[in-house]
């Protein structure tokens, strides 16, 4: 596995959330989680969509690791491995739907390609509908 030489230097409270939860894939995931309380790893793979096994695999790693994601193996035959939010996990969701109103009046989207978690922040600029 790679090892970074230097240690991260994050001086600010907003670069940890920004390594915590941003990037294209991890806000995903949590919005995912939020909408589906507890899903299979096939199955959050197909609510991603266009989502590699190797990204996924290494984003959930992340935020298993950062406790915004927790992973429950159960001893069956097959394995069963389902994954949900936990309760840090669970803070985050009203932030990312802050930022999903912000950019919904500042960004014209493709509404008609938009996930269906999504329609739960209402992109569109207007109020939160709920969690």
């Amino acid at each position: 596995m790679y090892q970074h030489k230097l240690e991260k230097d994050i001086r600010c409270p907003l670069e940890y959330g920004l390594e915590i939860f941003g990037g294209k894939w991890k806000s995903r995931i949590i919005c995912v989680l939020a909408a589906k309380e507890v899903l299979r790893y096939s199955a959050l793979r197909k609510e991603m969509r266009n989502i590699t096994d190797a990204v996924l695999a290494a984003a959930l790693k992340e935020l298993i690791g950062n406790q915004i994601v927790a992973r429950q193996s159960y001893d069956e035959i097959p394995p069963r491995v389902e994954y949900s939010l936990t309760e840090k996990g669970q803070s985050v969701v009203p932030i990312l739907q802050s930022i999903c109103q912000w950019s919904g009046i500042y960004h014209k989207k493709d509404y008609s390609n938009t996930m269906t978690q999504c329609e739960k922040c209402d992109y569109r600029g207007g109020t939160t509908q709920g969690t």
